[in-house]
């Protein structure tokens, strides 16, 4: 593949991924850092949806939807990692424009559906603490379902529309992402023609799916704060803002570093700092997020620690 071509006739059959470093001896490394990094985060989560499954005190809405984020993490850390160390082992760096387009897809799918989820998560605590009288029967298991189906659905459509307008430009060369996955950013970079109509999709995507999501996250935990204030007991709102300090956690990391990454469609030459954020998106935020909402919880612990002694939870 010519990769300087120019040309309005030109048609792309694939894109070249320059990917994390171009020093061939940092390529082991990089290799062992990333499998290491990719065990450790199928573990932890898989683990913590073994724990989910088998402990009866965590059949809970609350757990439910933690279980989901599990399952998110691993598919979101699968759809990056392991085709980036198919790279590094080949040094083959090129990427189909189909398998482009698929990656960019399913990463959307499952980003988006954890924005969703964490709005879910929020509205469920905000259930818990300020409407108990109430939080069986409007967070039933028909609810719980319905909730994360929506949160696919929204999703699905969202990611289905940005890469069919994708598809949709023409890429005239040269083809070379300044990344190691195929994003909307780097992309719109590299098109010949016009992309207003994609950024406009994804200012509206941003809006629907970032900022709503996250001023809802905002007015739930400020009405759960308020009402654990107005807890007598230091202990009881000691275990109240426990359950939620976790999941405001994940909630800063994710927000954090998908606004950085997608308030930068104006810059000319994508940066390495792009890749950092990358990373702690498609990384580092679902390795992490097993250890934060298991390190507080000792009803996690103690499930975690039958699921690896095989012993039975207690009736």
């Amino acid at each position: 593949m010519d990769l300087g071509a120019s040309g309005n006739d030109s048609v792309v059959t694939e894109f070249v991924l320059l990917g994390l470093s171009e020093t061939p001896a940092l390529q082991p490394i990089l290799f062992t850092v990333f499998l290491l990094a990719y065990v450790a985060t199928l573990g932890g989560n898989l683990s913590i949806l073994a724990a989910i499954l088998t402990e009866p005190k965590l059949h809970t809405p609350m757990y439910f939807f933690l279980g989901n984020l599990s399952l998110l993490d691993v598919g979101c850390i699968s759809v990056t990692v392991p085709a980036m160390l198919r790279r590094f082992m080949s040094n083959n760096r090129s990427i189909p424009y189909g398998a482009c387009l698929s990656q960019l897809f399913c990463f959307h799918l499952l980003a988006g559906a954890d924005c969703f989820l964490l709005t879910v998560m929020a509205y469920d605590r905000y259930l818990a603490i300020c409407q108990p009288l109430t939080y069986s029967t409007r967070m039933s298991w028909g609810i719980q379902q319905a909730l994360v189906g929506v949160s696919w659905a929204f999703s699905f459509t969202n990611a289905l529309t940005q890469t069919v307008a994708l598809s949709t430009l023409d890429f005239c060369g040269p083809h070379v992402i300044n990344h190691f996955y195929c994003d909307l950013p780097q992309l719109f970079q590299l098109s010949c023609s016009s992309t207003q109509l994609n950024e406009l999709l994804l200012f509206v995507a941003a809006a629907f799916m970032g900022v709503a999501p996250l001023v809802l996250i905002t007015v739930s935990y400020a009405h759960v704060a308020a009402a654990v204030l107005r807890i007598r007991s230091a202990e009881g709102r000691k275990k109240a803002f426990s359950t939620c300090g976790s999941h405001l956690t994940v909630v800063g990391v994710f927000y954090g570093t998908g606004v950085f990454s997608y308030m930068r469609l104006g810059s000319v030459e994508a940066s390495d700092k792009d890749k950092g954020i990358g990373i702690l998106n498609t990384v580092i935020s679902p390795m992490l997020n097993p250890l934060i909402y298991s390190l507080r919880n000792p009803d996690v612990q103690g499930a975690l620690q039958r699921v690896f002694t095989g012993r039975r939870p207690p009736e």
